[in-house]
């Protein structure tokens, strides 16, 4: 069952904050973003009603609010990959879903530009391919989005590495990195069609098999398991040799008889350690916030509360 609470998003957030408006309880943007507002305004109307206040929207506060069943949210819907893809790019862009599929940044590691769920970019030659991929599949779409710099950025993209580095630098603040206006505004649009979200699928589509394979190699089953995998692909590239045996041994040492869901749960705790302290040090504490929060099924990142079955659908089956 969904609930909706601090870190959701989404249409249905949206909705919330649109009812909550209308009541005269909430007064922040309709951004489909469940912030400290939203929460402020739900725990208001809770308690004008006299349900529990506890600032989430579950199944009973969505009925008080809108008289009808709670929906299954649109993210459920979509296929395991979509879902593991949104989860890892809710860590990567700090945005949710669907805004994370345009998650955007400049140059301050060096590469750039950054964009997408993945955060594929210019200096790793990683962005150009979909970029490239979306002016020849929907150029329509593209031209209707940047218009008269339409042709800026088809020449960028054309242009040599030096000139497309040149470009993206070009485009930003030069102390802070954030991409400037209107090309900010324009690639964020860009990141937010389906169209860009299907391209984003595609070019995940081989760390997600790689994940998958990662299961089969460490004897997983769960869909929590394939997000697992699927964000050490992203984030940290592959778990090495040595860590592999670290991992294999702590295996051994659990218990023969816990039950199957439990033995699922532990492996992945363990994975999730081993994995953070073979990160680079800087790295070392993110990784594994990330990593144990998905082993777990909740849990805090970046100061935001997610829960995987709730807001991603993905669960320990």
């Amino acid at each position: 069952m969904a609930t909706y609470r601090l870190g959701s998003s989404g249409e249905e957030v949206k909705q919330i904050q649109v009812r909550l408006q209308a009541l005269g309880l909430y007064r922040g943007p309709i951004d489909g973003a469940f912030g400290g507002g939203t929460e402020a305004a739900v725990k208001a109307f809770q308690q004008n009603t006299g349900l529990v206040v506890d600032g989430a929207v579950g199944s009973i506060t969505w009925n008080a609010l809108f008289n009808t069943e709670i929906p299954v949210p649109s993210l459920f819907a979509k296929p395991l990959d979509y879902r593991c893809l949104a989860l890892t790019g809710a860590f990567e862009t700090d945005s949710g879903f669907p805004d994370c599929f345009a998650g955007l940044s400049g140059d301050f590691d060096g590469q750039g530009i950054s964009f997408g769920v993945c955060q594929w970019n210019f200096g790793q030659d990683s962005l150009q391919p979909l970029l490239r991929d979306m002016i020849r599949q929907h150029p329509d779409i593209v031209q209707s989005i940047f218009r008269e710099r339409y042709g800026v950025l088809t020449a960028a993209l054309d242009a040599d590495k030096r000139e497309l580095m040149s470009f993206a630098t070009s485009i930003q603040h030069p102390v802070k990195h954030f991409i400037t206006e209107p090309w900010r505004g324009m690639l964020k649009s860009l990141g937010r069609t389906g169209e860009f979200q299907a391209i984003e699928q595609k070019y995940a589509g081989a760390l997600y098999r790689a994940a998958v394979e990662l299961c089969a190699d460490y004897g997983l089953w769960s869909q929590r398991a394939t997000a697992l995998m699927f964000d050490i692909k992203v984030q940290n590239g592959s778990i090495g040799s040595l860590v592999k045996a670290q991992i294999l041994a702590d295996f051994d040492g659990l218990a023969p008889d816990l039950p199957r869901e439990a033995l699922e749960v532990e492996k992945m705790k363990i994975i999730a350690r081993r994995r953070a302290e073979a990160a680079n040090p800087r790295w070392v504490e993110d990784v594994r916030a990330r990593k144990l929060c998905i082993a777990k099924g909740e849990g805090m990142v970046h100061s935001v509360r997610y829960n995987l079955e709730e807001q991603f659908g993905i669960q320990l089956k």
